[in-house]
């Protein structure tokens, strides 16, 4: 929905599995010299200030990217993230976080290219300032899950469709595996990578039933849960479903979840999942 700010969420539990997760596969499409393309569809202004209201209200940040920025005990993959947060702030000093559109710049070479839609009023025109003249980047102030399906298949034939909406109305759930579905028959190889988050456990059924039944090959879920299930008001967990994973990720994310439900979870509640939806 349009009244959408993320800046109430900026750096929180969800963000941290979320950007290790895109970092780990954007890692991987960098290790061949041919081009790739990457599409993100809900891109957000692009960074997020720490010491402003939005992030103050809740301060979501400080049991995610917080938990973990002085820590010198972090896996691999959790280093390498908190690095590369660490190079949009000063070396001690947590003020912002970036959003996923500054995390993919920093992936793109001279021959890739990133495609940003936003369609909040707002937060389009933060963006456009945030990633600055950039010929390797296209920003549009459009709905992306409507407007990434003219893109596909792209010329560089690799790539990645990063789908990340609000799910703020319950339509967003079935809407986000049609769109899912109808991408992949128009680009079969590439990587997607659609973000959920559990705040009534039924839904995230229906989404994985759905996504199942689709057809769909070699999908991979990972999910980070922070607390126990509950039908309070509140996010107890978020996931990645990723379809044409690296092959690399699911050995790195045996090592990175346990570790991570240990350090962010509360009270002793943290978990996590790694499964298999559809093989190859």
């Amino acid at each position: 929905m349009l009244s959408y700010r993320h800046s109430f969420h900026a750096g929180n539990f969800a963000d941290v599995l979320k950007h290790l997760v895109l970092i780990k596969i954007l890692e991987y499409l960098g290790k061949k010299d041919k081009p790739f393309c990457c599409i993100d569809t809900h891109a957000g202004p692009g960074v997020y200030s720490l010491n402003e209201d939005f992030a103050l209200k809740n301060k979501e940040f400080e049991n995610g990217i917080a938990k973990l920025w002085l820590r010198d005990d972090l896996p691999e993959s959790v280093a390498a993230y908190v690095k590369l947060i660490k190079t949009f702030n000063g070396k001690d000093q947590l003020s912002c976080y970036p959003g996923s559109p500054l995390i993919i710049k920093q992936f793109l070479r001279s021959q890739d290219r990133l495609f940003l839609y936003e369609l909040h009023s707002t937060e389009i025109h933060i963006l456009v300032n945030t990633v600055g003249k950039d010929r390797r980047i296209k920003v549009f102030h459009a709905d992306g899950l409507k407007n990434t399906i003219g893109l596909l298949p792209p010329i560089e034939h690799r790539g990645l469709v990063f789908i990340d909406p609000s799910y703020e109305i319950k339509s967003d759930y079935p809407l986000v595996i049609e769109t899912l579905i109808h991408m992949h028959r128009r680009f079969a190889t590439g990587t997607y990578v659609l973000w959920y988050p559990v705040v009534e456990r039924s839904r995230n059924r229906q989404l994985e039933r759905a996504l199942k039944k689709s057809g769909i090959k070699n999908v991979q879920l990972f999910e980070l849960g922070i607390k126990t299930d509950t039908h309070e008001l509140g996010m107890t967990a978020s996931g990645m479903i990723v379809v044409n994973p690296p092959w690399t990720l699911a050995a790195e994310m045996q090592q990175t979840l346990p570790w991570l439900a240990i350090a962010l979870g509360i009270e002793n509640s943290g978990r996590y999942r790694i499964e298999t939806l559809a093989g190859e």
